[in-house]
């Protein structure tokens, strides 16, 4: 597998174990000093950031159960430069931007600047 596919694999373990609430593969996904923002968090209305532990507990809570469609999950790797990587994930209801890492344990998603697909949904806010 070349780094692009290794990339695409990465983020789809995040979005597929989001989906499955399959705690593994969002783990091995996501790094350790993971910064997960959306619109809202950068616009002024919450001001915090999500966090590797954060996203684990959702996922460990089933949040993502209720988001799973079977629209398919589009992801685009934008560029790989050595060990960072960008890509672009569509689903369904996000849109995310994803900046990653070559790590010791393969690629993994440090920072997830993130949209709600269809702004009327109230998903995520």
């Amino acid at each position: 597998m070349n780094d692009a596919d290794e990339v695409r694999a990465t983020a789809l373990d995040y979005f597929e174990g989001w989906y499955d609430a399959d705690l593994a593969r969002v783990d091995s996904a996501l790094h350790p000093r993971l910064v997960k923002r959306s619109v809202d968090q950068v616009g002024g209305r919450d001001t915090g950031a999500t966090t590797k532990e954060r996203m684990l507990e959702l996922v460990r809570a089933g949040a993502g159960l209720e988001d799973r469609t079977d629209d398919p999950i589009e992801i685009t790797v934008v560029d790989v430069h050595r060990d960072i990587a960008s890509a672009v994930v569509r689903s369904a209801q996000y849109r995310e931007y994803l900046h990653l890492l070559r790590t010791p344990d393969g690629w993994q998603v440090v920072n997830a600047f993130w949209q709600l697909t269809d702004p009327d949904d109230e998903v995520g806010k």
